[in-house]
């Protein structure tokens, strides 16, 4: 089958979606737009941050948008193309789109209060310390495995045939990538402090960001970090600290919203690129109930599929950070809604990417990371597009999906950790209940004990993201429907 038919048919079946179902649900939980949001409310400049609804937007899908719609779908494709692409619609449409929605209109009717709390109020305080605690552990899982795929993305070296390690032919693309992703962190914090001051918007924000990417782009490509494994990890667990702990306006919504627009192109490349390409999908349309390497279809594909159709870490970023920084209820569609459809299409393009890169039915023998960036790379070079150009933008952009999931999770795992121990009298609390709570010992708490996962490896922690994930979107899902009927 043309892939070019996959990606028409899940783009009506998605915008129809949102707007229509989208729609209907935001009338029928009564979003109103006259109502003060927490963000408002409590602003503090640190956590509750009014925020323009496009730069909300931005920060919860490239926050969301990590590695899972990418891995899971090409992975998933072991039991064809089919069954994958009937759960990322039906999911993404009924399930992760709701669940997302659901858990930031929750929380903003919450006085911007994480899942956890919601729990506390509607089903207990056992259930809020049970939910939180398993919150915490999850986020763990998410840092580990994303933290290894990012340093392994920029690692410049290998071990040869002889056991001794040298330069990979990747590391002047690695290593200019990294270099890259540093420079987006430098920058953001500088985009930060200009919007702080002269509080830009529309068109003026728009290329006061592209000229941050284009900058960091060209630092980046004139000089490569080539560093091993070991030290991009150092240096990816510093930069996700200072995520979790400093200001929202300050670095993370300036580094999402640079980030968006190089998704966005990473998303047109492929859309276009198919369009353009029409190539075939080489992949069986379904392989059976079973698969010698990953188990029966039920439960292994909806696990394994995890962000492209529903992901319970979604609902934690959509309470945890988006719900305090809405500014108007009328923005919570596109937020809730919107940006989970967009990561199921993303998902779809990652399955026709790896579709037709296929050979005889099997995919190339790669990661699915470098199955979809090298497929994606190559729309780009025919484009026109210099090469080294396009694989670092391609290495940059896999790398960013993870990264930004990264510095979320972080901030996530962090507070999810502080409600954990707190209690509502905090001023006369004990001293090591507010240690336990304290900003910067919780972030360093967290990260250590995510570090010491890394020690496992990606490949290994995968499997059990993937579970975790589910069950996390399962207790949402129920949560939300005790929110709902109360």
């Amino acid at each position: 089958m043309n892939t070019l038919v996959i990606v028409l048919i899940a783009a009506v079946v998605l915008f129809g979606a949102y707007m229509v179902y989208g729609r209907w649900l935001a009338k029928k939980w009564g979003i109103d737009p006259k109502a003060e949001t927490p963000a408002v409310k409590y602003n503090d400049g640190k956590d509750f941050v009014p925020t323009n609804g496009w730069t909300v937007f931005s920060h919860q899908f490239s926050s969301i948008a990590g590695a899972g719609p990418v891995t899971g779908a090409i992975q998933a494709a072991a039991f064809g193309w089919l069954p994958v692409l009937l759960w990322i619609l039906i999911g993404g449409v009924f399930f992760g789109a709701v669940t997302d929605f659901g858990a930031l209109y929750a929380s903003v009717k919450n006085e911007g209060k994480s899942m956890g709390m919601i729990i506390e109020k509607y089903i207990g305080k056992f259930g809020r310390k049970i939910f939180l605690l398993f919150c915490w552990l999850f986020t763990l899982i998410v840092i580990a495995a994303f933290a290894d795929m990012v340093a392994g993305t920029f690692n410049a070296y290998t071990v040869n045939a002889d056991g001794a390690t040298v330069l990979s032919a990747a590391a002047k693309t690695n290593g200019s990538a990294g270099m890259v992703s540093i420079m987006f962190m430098v920058f953001a914090v500088v985009f930060g402090l200009i919007q702080k001051k002269l509080n830009l918007s529309g068109w003026k924000e728009a290329v006061l960001g592209i000229v941050f990417i284009i900058a960091a782009f060209a630092v980046g490509m004139f000089f490569p970090l080539e560093f091993n494994k070991d030290v991009w990890s150092y240096i990816t667990f510093i930069y996700i600290f200072f995520a979790a702990v400093m200001p929202m306006w300050l670095m993370k919504q300036p580094r999402d919203y640079m980030t968006t627009f190089m998704f966005i192109c990473m998303i047109v490349g492929a859309a276009v690129g198919l369009v353009v390409a029409h190539p075939s999908m080489n992949l069986p349309v379904y392989t059976g109930f079973n698969n010698a390497k990953l188990g029966t279809m039920f439960p292994i594909l909806f696990v394994t599929v995890a962000c492209g159709a529903v992901s319970g870490f979604h609902s934690l970023v959509s309470s945890g950070t988006s719900s305090k920084t809405v500014e108007n209820e009328k923005d919570m569609l596109k937020v809730g809604y919107g940006a989970m459809v967009l990561e199921s299409l993303l998902a779809v393009l990652a399955l026709c990417v790896a579709g037709a890169a296929a050979t005889n039915g099997a995919l190339p023998a790669k990661t699915p990371f470098a199955i979809f960036s090298s497929g994606v790379a190559g729309f780009f070079e025919m484009f026109g597009v210099p090469v080294h150009f396009a694989t670092v933008f391609m290495t940059m952009c896999v790398s960013a999906l993870a990264l930004t999931s990264l510095d979320a999770v972080a901030r996530i795992g962090r507070m999810s950790f502080q409600e954990l121990f707190s209690v509502d009298d905090m001023e006369h609390a004990e001293g090591w209940r507010k240690l336990l709570c304290n900003t910067y010992f919780s972030t360093i708490v967290t990260l250590v004990c995510g570090f010491i996962l890394t020690k496992i490896g990606y490949a290994n922690i995968w499997p059990l993201f993937g579970s975790a994930n589910q069950l996390l979107s399962a207790l949402v899902i129920l949560t939300l429907c005790v929110f709902l009927k109360v």
